[in-house]
């Protein structure tokens, strides 16, 4: 059994915005498996079940992620081979993903919580979100994607849930894939 964690921020202020594609992709998954989401207020996330994996969304806020994908680590009893998160990435070109084992967390806080919990090696399916010359990166990440990366982020999100559905049923590997020119 595979924890495949999405990271974001609860909410409808931050639904939308690029720190919150980790939850995207989550969405996108259980559609195309026509499975749904449960609130679990006890391990702080909302689950969902897909071909016997656990896909989840930590309710604890970007930046203590760690705390809620600790609590489902230890209730599953998972190793951390078997964990999975998918995050933003801003050192990433828009509509790039990075599926990398380990690794420091780059700067990126949620990531860094999860770290400071259970170690670094886990699969990390990073997506490429870009940055901003002019906005600092706390702000950049709270935005909702521009109007001309809107045509394009449906398309992301779908490639990159039918790419961890596939990883589900063969094994994850190390890759850069790029989905932003279609």
């Amino acid at each position: 059994m595979k924890l495949i964690f999405g990271l974001g921020n609860p909410g409808g202020k931050y639904k939308k915005s690029r720190h919150n594609i980790g939850f995207m992709i989550l969405d996108e998954i259980v559609q195309k498996a026509d499975s749904h989401f449960k609130v679990d207020q006890k391990k702080e996330v909302e689950i969902a079940e897909v071909e016997k994996n656990k896909i989840i969304k930590p309710q604890t806020f970007m930046n203590n992620s760690g705390q809620a994908v600790l609590k489902v680590k230890n209730f599953f009893k998972a190793e951390c081979n078997n964990i999975w998160v998918i995050h933003d990435d801003v050192d990433l070109d828009f509509g790039k993903v990075r599926i990398q084992h380990g690794g420091s967390s780059a700067g990126h806080k949620g990531i860094q919580s999860i770290i400071d919990q259970i170690g670094e090696s886990f699969w990390r399916i990073r997506v490429g979100v870009g940055k901003s010359e002019k906005i600092p990166t706390e702000d950049w990440v709270l935005k909702d994607f521009e109007k001309n990366e809107k045509e394009r982020l449906q398309f992301i999100l779908d490639q990159t849930a039918e790419l961890v559905l596939e990883y589900l049923v063969k094994e994850i590997k190390e890759e850069t894939l790029n989905f932003y020119n279609y």
